[in-house]
């Protein structure tokens, strides 16, 4: 028996449209609503690893305490606690809800087990999520920084912490020069970039769409703070190692992505014969398209390569530990 391909394109199509329309209807207060589940298990993840870290620096296994000795009272730094642990499930988020969109924008997507409609809502939900943790992260950072500057007054210390946490280049201490500013750089990008998605109609879909794709970088940013800042990850060992293959599915996700894509239109063929009409433009989608599949096709095998060899780029652990401190505690002049 012949399939009947029109019927067939004809249901495509008709699915396409409602889950268009029911798109449409989306607002931010009901996806806020419908991330309350969400949310919740984030904050349960994030109480869980921060009895983790807890227990660990209590007993003195902590990779913190390696790397900060002074730091072996986690009564007194409990609040670093909770930020790592805010710090650890917002990349857990981050890192779910790229793949959801990866999964979204890719091939295949009409054969996953749940509909289009609850993965795009999944992603959006886990995305609100995400920004919430990555904000508690920060958050919680400065609040220890303004406990730990006990020579200032209150005010200059409200300041001294508002300033090294969420103003890029006001930290000036070690790894923290260049890692809090690429961590600062991810949750202002994702802020204006996760919330455009409600005010889409105002900008236009084809802007929208264009502008969401840098979320990848924002994924990105927030894994090369976690690298250079984690000091769960400071050393070139197992947690580190585990980091490095979560990324392994991300980066083949987004070659599929690349190489093809869920949009017919989007798919570097198809954009070359509508550039036809003008060498140049024709020119540089070409360009643009293979060397984008070949540098993410490059870090699908360095990524390999890192976990192969174990040369993750982690330091290894000193025999006697640095007595380092955050930063030289500020002071009047």
């Amino acid at each position: 028996m012949v399939p009947d391909v029109r019927s067939e394109g004809a249901e495509v199509t008709a699915s396409r449209v409602r889950d268009r329309r029911a798109a449409d209807r989306v607002g931010l207060w009901g996806d806020l609503r419908a991330a309350v589940p969400d949310a919740a298990a984030a904050l349960v993840v994030t109480a869980g690893v921060f009895v983790f870290l807890y227990v660990r620096m209590d007993s003195g296994a902590s990779s913190t305490v390696a790397v900060m000795p002074f730091m072996d009272d986690p009564r007194t730094y409990w609040m670093y606690l909770l930020s790592q642990a805010f710090g650890w499930s917002g990349l857990l988020w981050a890192w779910g809800t790229v793949m959801l969109g990866l999964l979204l924008s890719g091939p295949g997507v009409a054969r996953l087990p749940v509909s289009r409609q609850v993965l795009e809502r999944w992603h959006r939900t886990t995305s609100l999520t995400t920004m919430a943790l990555m904000a508690a992260h920060a958050i919680m950072f400065a609040a220890e920084l303004v406990r730990y500057e006990t020579k200032l007054g209150w005010i200059d210390r409200l300041w001294a912490g508002f300033a090294d946490s969420f103003v890029p280049g006001w930290y000036d201490s070690g790894t923290g020069r260049t890692a809090i500013p690429i961590g600062q750089g991810a949750l202002y990008l994702a802020v204006p970039l996760g919330l455009l998605f409600y005010v889409r109609h105002r900008i236009g879909p084809n802007t929208w769409r264009r502008l969401h794709r840098f979320v990848i970088v924002v994924y990105v940013l927030s894994v090369w703070h976690t690298l250079l800042y984690g000091t769960n990850v400071w050393y070139d060992e197992w947690p580190r190692t585990v980091l490095w293959l979560l990324q392994l599915p991300i980066a083949a996700l987004f070659l599929l992505r690349l190489v093809r894509p869920a949009r017919r239109a989007e798919r570097l063929g198809v954009a070359e014969r509508r550039a036809a009409g003008s060498p140049r433009q024709g020119w540089a989608g070409r360009a643009a398209g293979r060397v984008a599949v070949a540098l993410v096709g490059a870090t699908v095998v360095g990524v390999i390569a890192v976990v192969v060899s174990g040369h993750d780029g982690g330091r290894a652990r000193p025999a006697d530990p640095p007595a380092t401190v955050p930063h030289e505690q500020e002071g009047t002049p």
